[in-house]
């Protein structure tokens, strides 16, 4: 009898020591992997936890340029909706490739060009400035780097490399939705990424 209370303990234990193990697993795999690179499922901006909403590999060509994720506070799905959320967001890009900072200063502001109509490139023309000399500071991204986009409230747009902050935070929170057009707006960088960081099916 005892040694049948024994051996109940000790499958107690191990039944609860491999439970365990399986929470770890889990809790290990819960980040999101788009094109081997692996993305947190929730990041911290300005002390508001933000959810992956979704993420995207961005082509040039064939070429795999960088990868793109959306942070939310509550996952949304159309752009309109995205641009009305209030809180803090950010758009994460992790480098693929090589790119000089002219060729992706260049990109970004041919994405706002497109996607912003001439009433609104007017008014925001200083924040523009301000964003395409951002890009002056960093020589060269290399494959492997991280840059952020925030909307930090009561901050403003703060961009940072590899974690390390860059140029000067920009307060008017109509050139961050701008920056989000870049990706989510009628003239997307890439129409597919752009379903992927809305993780919708259009």
């Amino acid at each position: 009898m005892k040694l049948l209370e024994k051996f109940s303990r000790m499958f107690a234990v191990a039944g609860l020591t491999l439970g365990l193990s399986l929470v770890a697993v889990a809790t290990a795999q819960a980040d999101t992997v788009v094109a081997g690179v692996k993305l947190d499922d929730t990041v911290q901006v300005g002390g508001q936890t933000l959810k992956l909403n979704g993420a995207g590999v961005r082509y040039k060509v064939v070429f795999k340029v960088y990868v793109a994720a959306l942070y939310l506070p509550e996952l949304k799905s159309t752009t309109p909706e995205v641009l009305a959320l209030p809180g803090a967001k950010r758009v994460t890009l992790v480098m693929m490739r090589e790119l000089s900072n002219d060729d992706l200063g260049q990109r970004f502001l041919d994405g706002l060009r497109n996607n912003l109509d001439t009433s609104e490139r007017t008014r925001l023309v200083g924040a523009m400035v301000t964003f395409g000399k951002m890009f002056s500071t960093v020589p060269k991204l290399k494959k492997g780097d991280v840059l952020t986009f925030d909307w930090v409230p009561g901050t403003g747009v703060v961009c940072q490399l590899n974690g390390e902050k860059i140029g000067d935070h920009i307060t008017d929170p109509n050139f961050y939705n701008g920056v989000l057009k870049i990706w989510l707006g009628n003239q997307p960088a890439d129409e597919t990424l752009k379903h992927k960081m809305l993780n919708s099916k259009e």
